[in-house]
């Protein structure tokens, strides 16, 4: 969190409108970059594997699951912004969000030593409101993540983000003797469900189950069915045949929470929105506080000033345009991309709303559980139909300062703001700890 690599030999100066400033990380699908679009928006640009490329059927499975993964809205998970699901090499671009893995956070396992460790139980509550919230608008599109684990959990100062939701299934596609080749798995050993370890159907109740093995980590520092140190093959027998090692969990309802969620029958699990009834108001005073420890706001506050302060590389434009016009060239027209996302859907520190309005006399339970307002989402008519999002995600719209010098100050200013926040936090143990 608290540095940024650069690229690496190999690594491209753009991918599709971004310029590339860092790598963020390899995974089972490819490479991820830290990247800027042209208007200065942040993002996380994801470059699928070159073998994963050559498979017919992943491509299709990923086009979907970029297409279903559009439509997820709300605040508790980073937008997708754009996507080139046709490219020789395909990539997707989602909204960074500027906070720490879960983790990064606690640590655990192989030696690893995290930010903070476990978290505290009024985390933990925070942390299970904001992933059943993700959940619920993640399941609400027709997707079920498939791999919710720590790592695809980032904290923010308002609350837990998802991200990589849907786009692991895509993963399925490829045949049994690609998967070996390449040595991807969809889902971590110790953080799948039974059903993914047994081959059967998974639904959103395997979500669920993920829910339950994440927060026992953040509880503990460790999946309540052990570390793959000690052998895949034990680690999933556990979690098909075993119950959870919850002792070292604090007493409480968080985790009679964890219990239920780790049903080994999914029609036994809670669903989401139970869960935040169970859980109720996120705060007992009825009122928004602080909902991470104290130091780790410091962090996060250093880590805001820190992409302040990183320039976007020289590099002139993207490759696909002419040095005179600025324009495409005909040689270098890229296929057309499915309608554009919700403008800014999840933006990555606390945007200022309007109380009441249609979210909060809805009797959503997740409006009456969180107490500051919720983020809104901004769409627009497009030649696709009335339903079609707005244009590309840096480009200004009424109401919210994406894009353009305006936008540009208002955001450094939140960040600044954020990263004074996070200063003063770790003068103010006593008061920011509390809750």
């Amino acid at each position: 969190m608290e540095g940024l690599r650069g690229l690496m030999d190999g690594d491209p100066q753009w991918i599709g409108d971004y310029r590339l400033l860092s790598r963020l990380g390899i995974g089972g699908m490819g490479r991820v970059y830290l990247a800027r679009s042209e208007g200065g928006r942040t993002v996380a640009v994801k470059l699928v594997k070159t073998e994963l490329a050559a498979e017919e059927e992943f491509r299709d499975r990923f086009r979907a699951e970029v297409a279903a993964a559009r439509r997820v809205g709300g605040r508790w998970t980073a937008p997708v912004l754009d996507a080139d699901t046709e490219a020789e090499i395909p990539w997707v671009a989602t909204g960074y969000i500027a906070g720490p893995g879960l983790n990064e956070v606690v640590g655990g396992g192989y030696g690893r030593t995290g930010l903070h460790g476990p978290l505290p139980e009024h985390s933990l509550r925070h942390l299970a409101y904001g992933l059943s919230c993700a959940l619920i608008d993640i399941h609400g599109v027709g997707l079920v993540h498939r791999d919710l684990k720590p790592s695809n959990v980032l904290l923010t100062i308002d609350g837990p983000r998802v991200i990589d939701f849907g786009i692991a299934r895509a993963l399925d596609a490829v045949g049994e003797q690609t998967q070996t080749t390449l040595g991807t798995v969809v889902g971590s050993p110790s953080f799948m469900s039974p059903e993914q370890v047994q081959g059967l159907w998974v639904g959103p109740a395997a979500d669920v189950f993920c829910l339950g093995t994440v927060l026992a980590y953040a509880a503990i520092g460790r999946s309540p069915f052990g570390d793959v140190a000690s052998g895949v093959h034990a680690v999933m027998f556990r979690i098909a045949q075993e119950e959870p090692e919850l002792t070292a969990v604090p007493d409480g309802p968080v985790r009679d929470l964890i219990r239920a969620c780790l049903a080994k029958n999914p029609e036994a699990r809670p669903t989401p929105q139970e869960i935040l009834s169970r859980l109720g108001p996120v705060n007992d005073d009825g009122t928004p506080s602080p909902w991470l420890p104290a130091a780790l706001l410091a962090r996060l506050g250093r880590h805001a000033v820190q992409l302040l302060d990183t320039d976007t590389p020289p590099g002139g434009h993207p490759p696909w345009r002419t040095a005179r016009s600025g324009e495409r060239g005909p040689e270098h027209a890229a296929p057309a991309v499915p309608a554009r996302p919700p403008h800014a859907a999840a933006p990555v520190w606390p945007a200022t709303g309007e109380p009441g309005g249609a979210a909060a006399d809805s009797g959503d339970p997740r409006t009456a559980a969180l107490q500051s307002p919720p983020a809104r989402n901004t769409t627009a008519a497009a030649p696709d139909g009335p339903s079609a999002p707005a244009g590309p995600s840096d480009r200004p719209a009424a109401g919210h300062p994406a894009g353009g010098a305006p936008g540009r100050r208002r955001r450094t200013f939140a960040l600044a703001a954020v990263a004074a926040v996070g200063a003063a936090a770790a003068l103010a143990v006593p008061l920011l700890s509390g809750g």
